[in-house]
């Protein structure tokens, strides 16, 4: 087509390009490198879920299910909430099925952000955060975490609250750090949000990445947090099926209601057949309670084959990444910019990674970077044999 706008319109994201992940993805492909970089497995889910996914399509599941998702999964989500976090869920006016994570956030954003409103995130942060906030015209207050240990700054976080404060968005396990916040951190958010009225945003995906005995402190076991959260969970990263795109939103019937609406205006209903699987699949918790110990082992075996080399490790408490400071690396370019370093590090050692500093607004750069170590172990020790030439 040679037709053109004689004005294009103005970008709703001016700032916002290709994101670091297709980048280091296809430098990856080109360089046929370990991709470490973007954050999902490289095998393949419990077959077993996959069977049930055909017995729901079998059983004509197919049409569209209720708005809210499908009601058997819900009360499964409503079961499993009780259970792990002591929170009593209506699964009629509590619970919905998204299609992912990322829409749950979005929506959670547009059902409550007004134009003018501010929405704290706490940096470095999961790059819809910022985006969704400006679709929904507001105002995003960035306030660091730690560098370094990356745990909360409460006294930061205190004196960012203002009259115009909407929301906090947490996020814990948390990508890209690996950081889990601790009991004490969350009663001290509770008590610091007590005698405001600033809605709670939790994105829990990696709930059950949580290492070394310590517990998920889901938002859920603190009642002045969950009476003014919106919960956000993600069966693609609990079962291996990122590609599904299939989560949930757990918050106050009032909330529920208003993320409905949008909901019911942004994607309607989610995948039919894989809420019915899904459901199925929950009557046993032993995959999603056994994931911490599968993932630790993993954690284990990378960060040992790490420790040869001279990157200095970073904590690793949950999730499926770790992040290593490469200032005392033996080669001149870790003085480059984290992201050149990624994009040295892949074209020539042949290992992918992700610069910290794509996950803060300004591009802080700490000379650290992250790996994801969700893969098979021939894939972590193929990337190991290649990082040992530093």
């Amino acid at each position: 087509m040679n037709h053109s706008l004689s004005s294009p319109p103005a970008s709703r994201l001016p700032n916002v390009g290709t994101t670091i992940f297709t980048v280091m993805s296809a430098l990856a492909a080109e360089h046929g490198a370990v991709n470490l970089g973007q954050g999902f497995p490289d095998f393949g889910c419990d077959p077993a879920l996959v069977d049930a996914v055909t017995r729901a399509m079998q059983a004509g599941h197919n049409q569209y299910p209720p708005m809210p998702g499908s009601l058997a999964l819900r009360q499964a989500m409503a079961a499993k909430m009780q259970a792990l976090y002591g929170l009593a869920c209506d699964p009629n006016t509590d619970i919905t099925v998204t299609a992912g994570a990322t829409q749950a956030i979005l929506t959670a954003i547009l059902c409550v952000v007004h134009p003018g409103d501010e929405v704290i995130v706490l940096e470095p942060c999961y790059d819809s955060y910022v985006p969704n906030i400006e679709l929904a015209g507001g105002v995003p207050v960035r306030v660091p975490l730690t560098p370094g240990s990356f745990r909360p700054d409460f006294d930061r976080i205190a004196a960012a609250i203002t009259p115009r404060t909407r929301a906090i968005i947490v996020n814990t396990p948390h990508n890209p750090s690996g950081t889990v916040w601790t009991e004490a951190e969350m009663r001290r958010l509770q008590e610091l949000l007590a005698p405001t009225n600033v809605l709670v945003i939790s994105d829990e995906v990696y709930e059950h990445m949580v290492f070394d005995g310590q517990a998920h402190q889901s938002v859920a076991r603190f009642p002045g947090l969950a009476a003014r959260a919106f919960i956000v969970s993600s069966f693609g990263k609990t079962y291996h099926v990122t590609g599904w795109k299939v989560g949930t939103v757990v918050a106050p019937a009032a909330l529920t209601a208003e993320f409905r609406k949008v909901h019911q205006f942004n994607v309607f209903t989610v995948n039919t057949p894989m809420q019915h699987a899904l459901a199925e699949y929950m009557a046993d918790p032993a995959p999603y309670r056994e994931l911490a110990a599968f993932y630790q082992r993993k954690r284990d075996l990378f960060r040992d084959g790490l420790a040869s080399t001279r990157f200095r490790l970073l904590p690793g408490e949950g999730t499926y990444f770790q992040c290593v400071d490469i200032s005392a690396l033996a080669v001149p370019e870790r003085d480059l910019p984290e992201g050149d370093f990624c994009q040295w590090l892949t074209r020539e050692i042949g290992v992918a990674a992700i610069p910290l500093s794509a996950f803060y607004g300004n591009g802080f750069d700490q000379k650290v970077i992250r790996f994801c170590f969700a893969k098979k172990d021939e894939t972590l020790q193929a990337a190991l044999q290649r990082l040992a030439r530093l």
